[in-house]
């Protein structure tokens, strides 16, 4: 893990600074390992961050209770209680950003990361750099879909075949049973659905969707798209073999 230039391949938004007079948004960094912990509250506290560490799971749900972070970074081996089940209670008590920290790069472990709540996930060793812009990039995600809820017309309602979303509530059902979304996952939903059919390319959908574009994106976006279809159903999302997915209606 470093903070200086990213490797090649690696490129990072341009607008990774905060606002200059803005209120500090809040970070709980939920991670055991001292050396790691320290250096990423670091990196984000020079980025204009107020950063909370917490160094093991039941702690690291205590201070999310009590502060309310705008954004989570989450270990996901910790002592007392695992990332997953700490990710699970913080998204019970109120939808929060929450990026995964993991020393383990396998399908199966990210796939349950995402389930649970998780929006992105970073595997160790990374630059804090990296993950600063990652930071950056999962709240400009929030703060374009509250933009989009608050400037919907109508009831704010998207519908193509079985398949409807409320983009003011950010509720997804297909036929009469709604569907629990994590952030992404929605996100990733309603961007697809503006032009149904179209194929978009993994690394279209990152810079779009993710706000960065980054050597191991197309592994996120593929664990997102398998994530939609596990609860949407497995022809919502179709790919398209050397290109990329677009959106096909349920039926």
């Amino acid at each position: 893990m470093s903070g200086g230039t990213p490797p090649p391949g690696r490129p990072y938004p341009e607008d990774v600074q905060s606002p200059v007079g803005s209120i500090p948004r809040s970070i709980v960094v939920v991670e055991d390992e001292a050396p790691i912990a320290d250096a990423v509250a670091a990196r984000l506290r020079s980025e204009g961050f107020d950063v909370t560490i917490a160094a093991d799971g039941p702690t690291g749900v205590a201070r999310c209770a009590e502060l309310h972070p705008d954004l989570v970074v989450l270990d996901l081996m910790l002592p007392g209680i695992d990332g997953l089940e700490v990710c699970k209670r913080i998204q019970a008590d109120r939808p929060v950003p929450v990026l995964m920290l993991t020393a383990r790069d396998t399908e199966t472990d990210l796939l349950v990361g995402l389930a649970v709540g998780a929006d992105d996930y970073m595997t160790k060793p990374f630059s804090t750099r990296e993950l600063a812009a990652r930071v950056h990039a999962l709240l400009r995600r929030v703060d374009r879909a509250a933009e989009l809820a608050a400037d919907s017309s109508g009831d704010g309602l998207v519908r193509i075949g079985a398949l409807s979303v409320d983009v003011r509530t950010r509720r997804v059902h297909v036929g009469d049973e709604e569907e629990h979304l994590t952030p992404t996952e929605f996100d990733l939903l309603a961007f697809l659905m503006t032009r149904p059919g179209t194929v978009y390319t993994r690394e279209q959908l990152l810079a779009d969707v993710w706000g960065y574009r980054d050597g191991s994106g197309p592994r996120t976006v593929d664990s997102h798209v398998r994530a939609l279809r596990r609860k949407l159903g497995s022809d919502v999302v179709r790919t398209v073999h050397g290109v990329g997915y677009s959106l096909e209606a349920p039926t």
